[in-house]
């Protein structure tokens, strides 16, 4: 099941909402919250809700056992015992395949490979469980001795399946003390609908380009203009398609009381790759920082090695192939070279100039991102860079501009962080106009996004989530 369907809409979420606000009892609460969400994940693969109750059972334990030893060499086998397991569940059952191939291309051997279809949101949910563990470890929050409380924590469907990565430490008291707020529910529903917003309008009509012009079988009848348009477009799909989805898991959680953090910030304002991380998914930037960068030295002892080490991590995350570990790879270069070489070089007059750059860089790397099969990626790049016979325009593409100018104008806008710029200018000349006419304006806009949504999704099958592979 995906937020962005009609089963969800308008049969799952008011549901959802309808039974839990019928009786104001935290039990009851959290046992039909576990409920939905396991029959949200279940929804598509059934089978792997086992494999999701084993994670939190295991940690759930591991985590009470830290505790009662805490101080003695006991602690640290639970927490071992958390990070080997889980860490061994995600290699075979996200990277078995990638590994058993390696071996068998580099050794000539014939392994057979598991062949298990991926746990949807796997990734996610590991790394959930872990940084509780390792928190519990660090004494920084105290384990949770209900079982149903800590399997609801694994298993919020808000954002189980494609993030953010929601800490334990960050909703801790929420699990155990949330209450109806007519303003969170308002304010939870309207950031519901951008993120719907997002996805329908904007993230499936540049995927619906990108399958055209990047999906295409062989690449000789693309011209380069089309490439960089197909390229373009990729880096608007997977920006507004994962954006959207963090913009609705964050919506969600505030209809039922929980405060996630944010997980991007305009990223593609950014002037340097160390600029987009801090804006880009920001819930993995920090879990790679505070649980892998930091903890092997961080910038003390041997920074860039750390560095690449979590590049790699952060690559390796994103599935298993080697494009993926090539992209975190190029990013990693890409800071090495911004904190040595061209440390202070963008600033100033010249940070204009660091925002191209940064946008150039960014679109090689989504090309890196996009390709599993690195000759494709070589022939695609090939006539994006001319090096190919393939024509400078075409007709059609230009049929295609004209088309769409006002709906490229609109996604150019809505990159660009210009309605925090109106709301603040609007709060400094006129807060009491400025709160009114935002209450009109949110309710036709949440009408208005329901509705659309409603007809693109009645009307095209084409709806992916990008994120749920990861």
């Amino acid at each position: 099941m995906v937020f962005a369907s009609l089963g969800f809409l308008y049969i799952f979420l008011p549901l959802n909402l309808i039974l839990y606000y019928v009786w104001n009892n935290k039990m009851y609460r959290n046992i039909l919250l576990t409920l939905f969400s396991f029959v949200f994940y279940a929804w598509g693969e059934p089978v792997w809700i086992l494999l999701l109750l084993f994670s939190a059972t295991l940690d759930y334990g591991n985590a009470l056992f830290i505790e009662k030893y805490r101080g003695t060499p006991l602690a640290k086998l639970g927490l071992v015992s958390t990070v080997v397991l889980n860490l061994g569940l995600l290699a075979v059952f996200k990277y078995g395949t990638f590994i058993c191939d390696n071996i068998n291309s580099v050794f000539s051997l014939h392994i057979k490979s598991p062949g298990f279809s991926l746990p949807i949101g796997i990734s996610f949910y590991t790394f959930q469980t872990i940084s509780y563990v390792v928190d519990v470890y660090r004494n920084e929050v105290k384990a949770q001795r209900s079982w149903i409380k800590f399997a609801m924590f694994v298993s919020l469907y808000h954002q189980l399946v494609a993030g953010p990565i929601v800490r334990y430490s960050h909703i801790a008291d929420e699990i155990d003390n949330r209450k109806f707020d007519i303003k969170d529910m308002s304010e939870g529903f309207t950031r519901f609908c951008i993120g719907l917003f997002k996805k329908v309008f904007i993230a499936n009509v540049a995927g619906e380009f990108v399958l055209q012009y990047m999906g295409a079988k062989d690449f000789s009848g693309l011209s380069v203009s089309e490439a960089w348009f197909g390229l373009c477009m990729y880096a608007v799909q997977i920006y507004f398609d994962f954006s959207g989805y963090s913009d609705m898991a964050i919506g969600l959680g505030k209809m039922f009381g929980f405060h996630y953090l944010e997980n991007f910030n305009y990223p593609y304002i950014a002037t340097s790759a160390t600029d987009f991380w801090r804006r880009w998914h920001i819930s993995l930037g920090t879990f790679f920082r505070d649980y892998i960068y930091i903890p092997m030295g961080g910038k003390r002892k041997n920074a860039y090695f750390n560095l690449f080490v979590v590049w790699f991590l952060t690559g390796l995350w994103h599935g298993p192939s080697w494009n993926f570990i090539l992209w975190g790879l190029f990013f990693g270069v890409l800071i090495v070279i911004e904190k040595t070489l061209i440390k202070d070089f963008f600033k100033g007059p010249l940070k204009f100039l660091g925002h191209i750059y940064f946008i150039f860089i960014m679109l090689m790397g989504w090309a890196l991102f996009y390709f599993t099969d690195l000759h494709k990626l070589k022939n695609y790049l090939s006539v994006m860079f001319g090096f190919t016979k393939n024509p400078l325009g075409s007709f059609e593409f230009g049929l295609v501009l004209q088309e769409n100018i006002f709906w490229l104008l609109f996604t150019i806008v809505l990159c660009l962080p210009v309605y925090p710029f109106l709301q603040k200018k609007f709060s400094e000349k006129s807060p009491g106009w400025q709160i009114q006419s935002l209450r009109t304006g949110t309710i036709f806009f949440n009408v208005f996004v329901i509705c659309i949504a409603t007809a693109l999704l009645v009307g095209k099958s084409y709806n992916p989530f990008l994120y749920f592979r990861f």
